[in-house]
């Protein structure tokens, strides 16, 4: 039965009066009238303020067996930290799950076929291969997106779908445009190939990989919401000064973090993690090829983390334990990191891999909230998300965007995770392989 709110209640319940001998009502006392006046002024705030508030802008992400999957989930998540109303749909016929690159799995919000009629302020395309090519000959997806270009709205795609797709369906001709580097020479001749790390053109705008999709995803905000929304959410993703430039971490007490060629690796995952975090740890340190682990800690695959994304793990916890780890490397995000440090088994088995002086790192809320409760920072140097740094004992390194001590590895947030990862790259296989990924990327 609905609730009715507190005004409303008192107006509608019987309000005991003397008897009379004629039908005439007596007047309402002065506390009803209150109430009365109270309740029409409240009703019509709220109505004013329904009329006023704008309606969320709505975006679609189109997502393929083969996409890339930091691209994918970092524009989906940079764009609903603005407000928008981000649909993630799947072009695969029948499946809404969709192996991305790298082994990432990622389950979307809607099949394409369900929401095409649907109208968008911007359709974004990420990259990835054979992703691109798939979106390329899906009809659906190209009908939805000419439909789109037709009337006036913001367009947008990066690395090799600016060249795989809005290049071959004729959207990039007479505008500069910019793609993934070795995807340069198949832009169409009418287009105006441009080695931007963003390029906008009008209603489109493109980019060129993994490592310049922060900076892409920022410029879309900024292009659906303005100049000041786009310094309000990039602000607290902890995003690198300048773009394009040299990666370098702060390393204390070091030693050799020589583990083998195929070191494994354990990414444990809940509801409420990071994704954007969580997916360049997978992705990156996959492309290095690593054995990554994705674990999850709820009492199914999928996860629900921050910002909605659906992500899908290898195996669930309790399995992830049967094996022996060189590395445990936790995402953050706040819900993510309460639910590391509530997990007594991971816990335990990362208390044991310190112990034993074994590798082990955490970034953004995990740091603070899941390893120093536990005392898993204790007489080391760590950094941590910037809003709890005060819930680190010894603060004096924090200011460093990657922070090694020994065997512990610390880092800031979203826009410090490619760096953690490829601090982590560089530590086990070494500098030259570290800086090959971060080009690969477009990272630098």
């Amino acid at each position: 039965m609905a609730t009715r709110p507190l005004a409303s209640a008192l107006l509608f319940s019987k309000t005991p009066r003397a008897p009379s001998s004629g039908s005439q009502r007596s007047p309402p006392s002065p506390l009803v009238r209150r109430l009365q006046t109270l309740t029409r002024a409240l009703a019509s705030s709220s109505s004013q303020a329904m009329a006023s508030a704008p309606a969320p802008k709505k975006v679609l992400v189109p997502v393929a067996n083969g996409t890339e999957p930091m691209e994918a989930v970092i524009t989906i998540d940079v764009l609903r930290r603005a407000g928008a109303d981000v649909s993630v749909a799947s072009v695969e016929p029948g499946s809404a799950t969709v192996a991305a690159a790298w082994g990432v799995k990622l389950a979307a919000d809607a099949l394409l076929a369900d929401i095409a009629d649907a109208e968008f302020d911007l359709i974004s395309l990420p990259g990835g291969m054979p992703g691109s090519s798939t979106f390329r000959d899906c009809k659906l997806l190209e009908n939805v997106v000419n439909k789109h270009v037709e009337k006036g709205k913001l367009y947008a795609a990066i690395c090799a779908a600016p060249a795989m797709a809005l290049g071959t369906w004729g959207l990039l001709n007479g505008l500069k445009a910019t793609c993934y580097p070795s995807f340069m020479d198949k832009l169409p001749s009418e287009v105006h190939a441009v080695e931007s790390r963003v390029q906008i053109d009008g209603k489109c705008v493109t980019s060129r990989g993994p490592g310049t999709a922060m900076e892409y995803s920022v410029v879309l905000v900024e292009q659906l919401y303005g100049k000041e929304k786009a310094e309000e959410v990039a602000g607290p993703m902890v995003m690198r000064p300048q773009h394009g430039v040299e990666f370098s971490m702060k390393e204390l007490n070091s030693t050799s973090w020589n583990v083998g060629e195929t070191p494994n690796i354990l990414v444990p995952i809940a509801n409420g993690s990071e994704e954007m975090e969580a997916t360049m740890i997978i992705d990156i340190l996959r492309r290095a090829k690593a054995n990554v682990v994705v674990a999850s800690l709820e009492d199914k695959l999928e996860v629900v983390a921050s910002r909605k994304v659906k992500m899908v793990a290898d195996v669930l916890l309790d399995d992830a334990l049967k094996q022996q780890y060189d590395l445990i490397l936790l995402p953050g995000g706040l819900g993510g990191a309460e639910a590391y440090s509530k997990s007594d088994k991971l816990m335990g088995l990362i208390k044991k891999q310190a112990e034993a002086t074994k590798l082990y790192g955490a970034i953004c809320a995990s740091p603070a909230i899941a390893l120093e409760p536990h005392g898993l920072l204790k007489g080391k140097k760590a950094t941590s998300f910037p809003g709890l740094w005060s819930k680190l004992a010894d603060q004096s390194e924090c200011k460093n965007r990657v922070v090694v001590d020994g065997n512990l590895i610390t880092s800031q947030g979203p826009g410090t995770s490619m760096e953690f990862s490829l601090a982590i790259v560089e530590k086990l296989f070494g500098r030259e392989r570290a800086v090959e990924l971060a080009k690969t990327m477009v990272f630098i």
